[in-house]
């Protein structure tokens, strides 16, 4: 598994894809060698960005709370605070925090210099009517409702401090705060309801939504009263472009060759050996940001059959070889993880062992289950049934390498005697599929900052839906030990507790064969080498052109 400190991204130059796109036609970029473009910020200008992540259905995270809004939003919306690549929490439309001695309460010091791009006033009673929006069940949030489930309340004790009450004490509240699910809106935007906020929400940031048109483009103006960037920004004011033009180009091939063409100047979600291949000349910048929170990973659903049984579940993780395929389809851009964790969040524990390719093994355990019959096409059977496991893969999150590595999955469980039967679904099929349960395994991506995503994604109270119908605990996992170890872990302001209780939840989550960790949630973009001061941003690897400029 590759470690890197908390936050870590590296942005490495690449070079131009020696081969043909598009109809076997090689289009012209810039090559190694050429002069360097200048260092020094230019203004105006449209950047074109094509993104092959799924279309958002709306614009505003609060609702659902999906990838997707995350890169959008971070591009006209700020939150209360924001982290630095070391880790470290920093301020960004809250000035300074503190927390009372039981940890129960939070007072938050607002700036009172800034404004939503409609007018209103940014204040205490904004970011009130923010955590009341996230988690009103008629906003039908997820992710940024879940990260509050322990906030019962925000206080307005003076225009400028907002005082966040708890239940219990919450010791990853800044690092949730910190999301762009939980990025505040202004509350006149709010307030026109879910279907026009949807089209475009309010905020404070660099930007602001000019226009949606469905299936092609979101169109994003500068804001030029902006006074608001995050402590750890590179310059202080309005941006240096003029506009941002997002594209939504589910096509990989297509997106790269737009980028050699001129046509687009960044693209995310390369293919691994498109990658690979550009590094060996210099005419793209690469940033690597890893996502912080849980691996990519298969969760495994323990709540029915044939995974309720814990020796079907380590039967299945001895049979399938992922490692080679790893090697085979992502060029060195992925090493394998085998943690619950990303390897940028510094508490991941790993434990390889558990998921060493063993056949032998996984026979044994299957006859001992009961699975001892096989069909013609030697599928094992117990009692008259197959021993199938339905696969649901979003083809909007899985780009096609990693479904090729299901595909492969697939080939060596059927060895041991596993059906894996993969259905290839768009966004809103694949959820239907969760929601019904239709699934025995599933790779499901999942972001939040910092470990306790463990929470979220295995404490036997996220069984229960979000308003928005998801419920994160995929693999169905009700173990009482975890769930204290978790909710402990959550609550304590001591760092080694905090350490020692979330390493010895993920013992127990490895050790129950509940999921097989692949490798981290991969976040790569390519730039032309005309983009200048782009970044991802260290809270969940979304890229900011706040401080971008086109060169001439």
């Amino acid at each position: 598994m590759r470690t890197a400190p908390p936050t870590a991204r590296r942005s490495r130059t690449v070079g131009l894809l020696a081969l043909a796109l598009a109809g076997g036609v090689l289009l012209a970029g810039c090559q190694a060698g050429e002069a360097p473009v200048s260092d020094e910020p230019v203004a105006g200008g449209t950047l074109r960005y094509a993104s092959g992540d799924a279309e958002p259905s709306c614009l505003d995270p609060h609702v659902g709370g999906n990838y997707p809004q995350a890169l959008l939003a971070s591009q006209f919306l700020e939150s209360l605070v924001s982290r630095d690549e070391s880790g470290e929490i920093i301020p960004w439309l809250a000035e300074s925090w503190e927390s009372s001695d039981d940890g129960l309460a939070w007072e938050f010091t607002l700036r009172d210099d800034v404004e939503f791009t409609d007018g209103t006033p940014f204040d205490a009673e904004a970011v009130k009517v923010n955590m009341e929006h996230l988690k009103d069940p008629a906003t039908q949030s997820s992710t940024g409702y879940l990260a509050l489930g322990k906030v019962d309340r925000v206080e307005v004790v003076a225009p400028d401090v907002a005082r966040f009450v708890l239940t219990a004490p919450d010791s990853a509240l800044l690092e949730s705060l910190s999301q762009p699910w939980l990025a505040i809106e202004s509350p006149a935007g709010l307030a026109r309801g879910m279907e026009e906020n949807c089209q475009a929400p309010i905020g404070t940031g660099a930007f602001v939504v000019d226009g949606w048109v469905k299936q092609e483009r979101v169109s994003l103006v500068r804001n030029d009263d902006y006074v608001s960037p995050p402590a750890d920004a590179a310059h202080e004011g309005p941006a240096h472009l003029e506009a941002i033009d997002w594209r939504f180009v589910p096509d990989a091939a297509s997106r790269y060759a737009a980028l050699q063409g001129g046509q687009v100047d960044v693209i995310d979600n390369p293919q691994p050996d498109t990658i690979a291949a550009a590094d060996e000349s210099g005419a793209f910048e690469w940033i690597d940001a890893p996502r912080p929170g849980a691996s990519n990973r298969i969760e495994l659903n323990s709540s029915q059959a044939p995974f309720d049984d814990e020796r079907v579940r380590e039967a299945f993780l001895a049979a399938v070889d992922v490692n080679d395929g790893i090697d085979a389809l992502y060029f060195g851009t992925a090493g394998r993880s085998y943690s619950a964790l990303s390897s940028v969040e510094a508490l991941a524990y790993s434990e390889p062992e558990l998921f060493a390719t063993d056949l032998d093994r996984a026979n044994e355990l299957l006859d001992e289950a009961g699975w001892t019959e096989r069909d013609d096409d030697g599928t094992r059977m117990k009692d008259g049934a197959r021993l199938v496991l339905r696969f649901p893969v979003s083809t909007n999150q899985s780009v096609p390498a990693e479904q090729s590595l299901f595909e492969q999955v697939q080939a060596t469980a059927k060895e041991a005697g596993f059906d894996v039967q993969i259905s290839l679904l768009d966004l809103s099929s694949w959820y239907g599929a969760l929601f019904a349960h239709e699934y025995e395994i599933v790779s499901a991506p999942y972001t939040k900052v910092g470990p306790d995503v463990l929470r979220i994604l295995y404490h036997s109270d996220s069984i229960t839906p979000a308003p928005s119908g998801y419920f994160a605990n995929l693999a169905q996992v009700n173990d009482p030990e975890i769930d204290a170890l978790l909710t402990a872990a959550a609550s304590t302001s001591d760092p080694t507790e905090r350490a020692e209780q979330y390493e010895e939840a993920q013992r127990l989550i490895l050790g129950g064969h509940y999921l097989l960790p692949l490798y981290d949630q991969q976040n790569s973009f390519l730039l032309s080498p005309k983009v200048q001061g782009a970044r991802a941003l260290p809270t969940v690897s979304t890229p900011s052109f706040a401080d971008a400029w086109l060169a001439e």
